[in-house]
């Protein structure tokens, strides 16, 4: 089967940001604070809960000021990634940065605008694209409006975008291009040194039949729009308060074996993928902290624990969720493996991995919630002020669903 993660993004960060006036005249439009943080660093923030840990920026105005914030961005995220910059050579369009960039592009990147954030669930993007024939230029992330007379909108046939029309009037419903794609190799083969994808580009590609469009649901803000701008302060502020879902893996994710190291001795408990969909689709983060003394007791190593994390994260994104972030704790006590002989915060009973999720994607314990098969997990819950709840077996969208829906 196909990857359905895309481990690369490319983001459009060189318009000019005129609409915003004196803002942009010595700072680019991604670099402008929002909620206390360059709006980029939200971006990336968002993308990378789904899997992506390289991002590419594609530059053109004021590109030396996005080269000297990278550091500071860097240390913003949550997650370690590498971030790069490919800058036009001239003011070449939409198109024409990607151009410029494509012998850093993969097969498969996503690409989206640096200037708006779409709060949606990026799974279903993703699942979607993955079962695309390779032919398929790119698929793109809508949005439907009640009035959609700020932008141009496009119309579909199933999934197939088939035309990209001009604004319509005032108070005209329609389906929006939200702005992020995931592209194939024949997108940057279609490409020219000096183009727009959106005037360009993608209408070629629509009428070819070689673009595809999922429509998500969430809030969507463009800050190069003053209105959206002055908005977009408090919306991104609410995203440090989201709500969170730590998962033991062992008897909640899967059956408990004992010492599952390996996809070959993995097996899913019922409803476990939908129940990482449902929490994602229903604005979620969604975590694992698993106690792995297997690795302290040399029946496997951290790579492995790390590859089956890795795979877990990949399937629940085919099934069209996602997992956010995971810890995993290979000290015990009685350990065999000399390294790993020793008492750790982060073994449940005790909270370290709760704790320190919470503190780099920081979370609010009073909106989380910990899931366990087990009393050590629970007393790991309450030492991080989650509340914590004990799977009995069975079904874990059927367990978990009520509970999430009675968190405010």
């Amino acid at each position: 089967m196909p990857p359905v993660t895309i481990a690369q993004c490319a983001i459009l960060a060189g318009g000019l940001g005129t609409r915003l006036g004196s803002l942009t005249e010595a700072t680019p439009k991604p670099l402008l604070s929002r909620a206390g943080r360059p709006f980029v660093a939200w971006l990336m923030r968002e993308l990378s809960r789904y899997g992506v840990s390289e991002f590419v920026l594609l530059t053109g105005h004021l590109s030396e000021e996005i080269e000297r914030a990278l550091p500071g961005i860097q240390a913003l995220l949550p997650r370690r990634v590498s971030i790069s910059v490919s800058r036009e050579p001239f003011r070449a369009g939409t198109g024409g940065a990607v151009f410029h960039a494509r012998d850093r592009l993969r097969d498969r990147f996503l690409l989206c605008n640096g200037d708006s954030l779409f709060d949606t669930n990026l799974g279903a993007l993703l699942s979607a694209a993955a079962n695309d024939p390779p032919d398929i230029a790119a698929r793109m992330l809508l949005r439907e409006l009640p009035d959609a007379s700020r932008s141009g909108v496009v119309t579909l046939e199933g999934d197939r975008v088939t035309t990209f029309l001009e604004r319509p009037a005032p108070g005209t419903p329609g389906i929006i291009n939200a702005g992020v794609y995931a592209c194939g190799r024949a997108l940057l083969d279609s490409l020219r040194p000096d183009c727009s994808l959106e005037a360009d580009i993608l209408p070629m590609h629509a009428v070819a039949g070689r673009l595809r469009g999922t429509i998500g649901e969430g809030y969507f803000r463009d800050i190069g729009v003053p209105n959206d701008f002055d908005r977009a302060g408090d919306e991104l502020e609410a995203l440090r308060g989201r709500k969170a879902l730590f998962l033991d893996r062992d008897g909640v994710i899967n059956v408990d074996h004992g010492y599952v190291g390996s996809r070959d001795r993995f097996e899913w408990i019922p409803g476990a993928l939908d129940a990482m969909r449902h929490a994602t689709a229903n604005g979620w983060h969604v975590f694992i902290v698993t106690n792995q003394s297997g690795v302290g007791r040399g029946y496997y190593d951290s790579a492995a624990v790390r590859d089956l994390l890795d795979w877990i994260a990949e399937e629940a994104r085919r099934h069209g969720g996602t997992i956010d972030d995971a810890r995993f704790c290979p000290f015990h006590p009685d350990a065999t493996v000399p390294a790993f002989r020793a008492h750790s915060n982060w073994r449940k009973p005790a909270p370290g991995m709760l704790v320190d999720l919470t503190r780099a994607w920081e979370l609010d314990p009073a909106r989380c919630v910990m899931i366990g098969d087990q009393d050590t997990d629970l007393q790991a819950a309450a030492s991080a002020g989650v509340a914590g709840f004990k799977f009995p077996g069975g079904n874990l969208l059927e367990f978990l669903g009520p509970i999430l829906d009675k968190v405010a």
